[in-house]
């Protein structure tokens, strides 16, 4: 059997093409693999809970009976103790759960104007 003689250099085309494709596509293309695609949406929905829970820190915080007192002990706090204070505080542990979150001390601090 022979082979023709265009055969050797369209194949080496094509492997060269598939390759210029997939190099353009990921680096400029915007393609990404699965695992980047789902670590992106878990941070996308991890920040979005977050801006959906800010509001109720801070109603949360408006309507302590105490509100005076922690406030002035976040406000003593060092600035990077703050969130500490907060989560201390109570204001942001989200109902339905025991413990207090870190991102959304953080957010209702920025909220809080802290």
């Amino acid at each position: 059997m022979t082979t023709p003689e265009w055969l050797k250099p369209g194949i080496y085309g094509a492997l060269i093409g598939a390759v210029l494709v997939g190099v353009v596509g990921f680096t400029w293309g915007g393609w990404v693999t699965g695992g980047t695609a789902s670590d992106r949406a878990k941070a996308l929905s991890r920040s979005n809970v977050v801006a959906s829970m800010v509001p109720v820190c801070v109603g949360m915080a408006r309507s302590d009976p105490a509100r005076v007192d922690k406030l002035a002990t976040i406000r003593d706090a060092s600035t990077y103790q703050r969130r500490d204070a907060l989560m201390k505080a109570g204001w942001a542990t989200v109902p339905g759960t025991d413990s207090p979150d870190r991102d959304i001390a953080e957010a209702c601090l920025a909220e809080l104007k802290f």
